[in-house]
């Protein structure tokens, strides 16, 4: 488990009444959502783009590779803006 993150079972199990129960649930479920912001664009380019893991070809074509990708990503991301933008 990754450090400083209470598994769904500790916050489950938090006493929510008191009022330290309910700052810790506030506090985890605030760094849940910015995990969840950082991660989401990588399940992203897993789904949408088959990307698993890249084979290795020397650290500049990978690079390159993550970058077109993530290029991508975010033309994919705001997909539905763009479309509407253009008639």
């Amino acid at each position: 488990m990754a450090r400083g993150h209470a598994g769904p079972g500790k916050r489950r199990a938090l006493d929510k009444s008191t009022f330290l129960g309910q700052v810790m649930d506030a506090l985890e479920r605030t760094k849940a959502r910015i995990r969840a912001k950082g991660e989401h664009p990588f399940r992203v380019l897993k789904c949408q783009f088959g990307y698993c893991k890249t084979p290795y070809r020397g650290l500049a074509k990978n690079g390159a590779q993550l970058n077109v990708l993530f290029a991508l990503l975010n033309l994919w991301l705001v997909r539905k803006a763009l479309l509407a933008a253009t008639g």
